[in-house]
């Protein structure tokens, strides 16, 4: 009987201390003694003692992935063009007001978001020009220049 089989008949108090004596020892072997207890399976931390713990995670996982989409699904119809298509309210007059108010709005939003954008292209030219004229050479002042210097 070998090493191995000794210390799986002795359970997993016997591969702790196993563990901890390499600690002592040397430290890389116990720490090649956690990775293998790790690898092989042997503290069985979260096998449950039942081997098919992969397969049940990839079912676990399919399941989440199909309930998101089924969401997806609905949330997808639920909305239409970026917004909200909201449900009839049973008055056809106050539905078209509510449709238009909502057009105007997102026309106003658009108008807004391009105004900022040629504010902020404004703004940066002024900043831009301001350095540039910074930048140039300036005239001699009372005749003198900087080559009579």
């Amino acid at each position: 009987m070998g090493l191995v089989a000794k210390l799986d008949d002795l359970g997993k108090p016997a591969w702790i201390a196993l563990m901890v004596l390499g600690f002592v020892a040397f430290w890389p072997i116990g720490l090649a003694m956690l990775f293998y207890l790790i690898w092989s399976g042997r503290m069985g931390c979260w096998t449950n003692g039942n081997s098919n713990r992969w397969q049940r995670r990839m079912e676990r996982m399919q399941e989440k992935m199909d309930h998101m989409q089924r969401k997806a699904a609905e949330w997808s119809e639920q909305w239409s063009g970026g917004r909200r298509a909201a449900p009839s309210s049973g008055n056809r007059a106050f539905d078209e007001y509510r449709d238009e108010t909502l057009r105007r709005l997102e026309e106003e939003q658009r108008e807004f978001h391009d105004f900022l954008d040629r504010l902020r292209h404004a703004k940066d030219k002024a900043e831009f020009d301001q350095f540039m004229a910074s930048r140039r050479p300036r005239p001699a002042e009372n005749g003198l220049s900087a080559q009579n210097l």
